[in-house]
C-alpha cells in the first residue's frame, strides 16, 4: 500500500471514530513521520496528527456549529443557555466575561482565559470532516485573514489556544502539549499543507 493511500486511510480512520469516543491524549512528534518519502502522504499524516487536537472536545466546543457553545468532552450544549452574540462574546446582558474570568475557577469548575469568547461563525469545525476543516483553516475569509506564517504563531503560541492544555477542573486536556502540536502543524505547513480527503 502506498504511503498516501496509507495517510488517507489513517485520516479516515479519524473522520470514523464514534461519536463519543475517548478524545486522543497523545500526539507522535514530526520525526515519527519522517519514513513517509511521499510529501503530500506526509503532509497528509501530519494534519491526521494535528487533527486529535483540532477535533478533541477542547476545541470543538468554542468552534460550534451553531451559535451556541457545547462544554464537557461529551461536548453537550453550554448550561445555562448561552448564544454567539456580536462578536463571538456572549448577547447584550450575558455575555461570556460574566461567567468567564481571566482564570479558570477550579472551585466552581468555570474554565477562563482573558479572551474567553467563540470562534467566529465562519471558523466553525464541529460536524465537519477533517479535510473540510484543513481546507476552511487555509481559506482567509474563513480563518480571520491569517495568511501560513499567522496561523502558524495563533496555534503555536496564542494563549487562548494554549488554554485547551490547562483547561482545569475536571475536563480532559488537549492532548500532547502546544510546542507539540505548534511543531507538527508548522511541520504539515512546511510538506505542503496538503489536506486530507474531504
Amino acid at each position: 500500500m502506498s504511503a498516501l493511500r496509507i495517510a488517507w486511510a489513517g485520516a479516515a480512520l479519524l473522520l470514523a471514530a464514534p461519536a463519543g469516543a475517548a478524545p486522543a491524549t497523545s500526539l507522535q512528534p514530526v520525526s515519527a513521520f519522517a519514513s513517509i518519502k511521499d510529501p503530500k502522504a506526509r503532509s497528509i499524516a501530519l494534519f491526521g496528527e494535528v487533527g486529535k487536537v483540532i477535533q478533541h472536545p477542547r476545541c470543538l466546543n468554542c468552534h460550534p456549529a451553531g451559535d451556541r457553545p457545547t462544554q464537557t468532552d461529551r461536548m453537550h450544549p453550554h448550561m445555562p443557555w448561552v448564544v454567539r452574540g456580536d462578536g463571538g462574546i456572549g448577547a447584550t446582558g450575558l455575555r461570556c466575561t460574566t461567567c468567564h474570568h481571566d482564570a479558570n475557577f477550579d472551585p466552581a469548575n468555570v474554565p477562563g482565559n482573558p479572551k474567553w469568547s467563540l470562534a467566529p461563525a465562519e471558523m466553525a469545525w464541529a460536524g465537519k470532516s477533517l479535510g473540510q476543516i484543513c481546507t476552511q483553516i487555509k481559506d482567509k475569509t474563513r480563518n480571520g485573514g491569517r495568511d501560513m506564517p499567522a496561523l502558524i504563531h495563533h496555534m503555536a503560541e496564542d494563549d487562548l489556544v494554549g488554554w485547551a492544555w490547562h483547561p482545569g477542573g475536571n475536563r480532559t486536556p488537549a492532548p500532547g502539549t502546544q510546542k507539540q502540536f505548534g511543531e507538527l502543524f508548522s511541520a504539515w505547513a512546511a510538506s505542503g499543507a496538503y489536506c486530507p480527503p474531504s
